[in-house]
């Protein structure tokens, strides 16, 4: 039997408030959070709007001080970023004034120039922007933007990537072949990825396990593993009991128009992954994590 992977993220206990605008007055944002992410592992935090995902990613990564609890990643207590750790931001992650291809080399200035010219145009190929090299952000479609934020991530060679809702500007077809590429790249690379995001559907293509995220003060309220094979077939009803299983763990609604719960589970009560729900239809027909075709 194959032993489990070592730990590469684990957060303990964690709590974490903001000062209100009275005197005296604290915003709890985050309460009782505890979780574990494995070395190699893809996994989606989902929850509400305002919930305190990104507030989370952002502690994790060393930009914020939890108020109270642990962070530790990869053996080490959290005390600041760390260049180990890459964080790959919405949008506007990328320099403005730098070309393509000196956007995925700005982290590679240790390297000799031939070992910085093999890496950059190693990952520009990966992220399909071959030919684009000295272009400028401006010039590139948001989709386009986000390839080569991806890459310079990448180039880097971080041992964890985290990601908070990089494609959440992008259309919906951009949207789809990006998470795609992504897949495939992950594929490849093997980089442990904690990647926030409000989109289920996204989450359910992406990911091993998806952490859902009470109201706030939010806590993990339930750990949804992702067992389908990959390439995920979105038109499978295996892909939609599981889509539906996390709208249900929410407490929404899969009736446009109709009310739902917007805090799903209570959060102090942690619910176990229980029997698939079936039922829906399939919006996308695509395969996430085929090869491009």
């Amino acid at each position: 039997m194959n032993s489990p992977a070592p730990s590469a993220v684990s957060i303990r206990d964690l709590w974490m408030s903001f000062p209100g605008k009275l005197p005296g007055e604290h915003i709890h944002v985050l309460e009782r959070v505890s979780l574990e992410v494995s070395e190699g592992e893809f996994v989606c935090l989902v929850g509400p709007s305002g919930c305190g995902k990104s507030t989370l990613l952002n502690i994790v990564a060393g930009f914020l001080l939890q108020t109270r609890g642990e962070v530790i990643v990869e053996g080490r207590p959290v005390l600041g970023p760390d260049r180990r750790r890459v964080f790959v931001f919405q949008e506007n992650g990328v320099f403005p004034w730098l070309t393509v291809a000196d956007n995925v080399g700005f982290g590679l200035s240790g390297k000799s120039a031939v070992e910085r010219r093999d890496i950059v145009a190693h990952y520009i190929d990966m992220v399909g922007l071959r030919g684009f090299e000295r272009a400028y952000p401006r010039e590139l479609s948001g989709g386009m933007r986000q390839r080569a934020e991806i890459a310079r991530a990448l180039a880097a060679n971080p041992d964890i990537i985290y990601m908070d809702e990089p494609f959440g500007a992008l259309d919906f077809i951009t949207r789809l072949k990006m998470r795609a590429d992504l897949t495939r790249i992950w594929q490849s690379e093997k980089k442990t990825i904690l990647f926030v995001t409000h989109d289920i559907e996204e989450a359910v293509q992406l990911a091993d396990r998806v952490l859902i995220m009470s109201q706030r003060p939010a806590t993990i309220q339930t750990v949804v593993p992702i067992t389908l094979p990959r390439p995920r077939d979105l038109d499978s009803r295996d892909y939609i009991a599981m889509r539906d299983r996390i709208f249900a763990a929410m407490g929404m609604s899969l009736r446009i128009g109709e009310a739902g719960s917007p805090s799903g589970n209570d959060k102090s009560t942690p619910t176990s992954p229980g029997p698939l729900a079936t039922g829906g239809s399939a919006s996308e027909r695509e395969s996430v994590g085929a090869s491009e075709r």
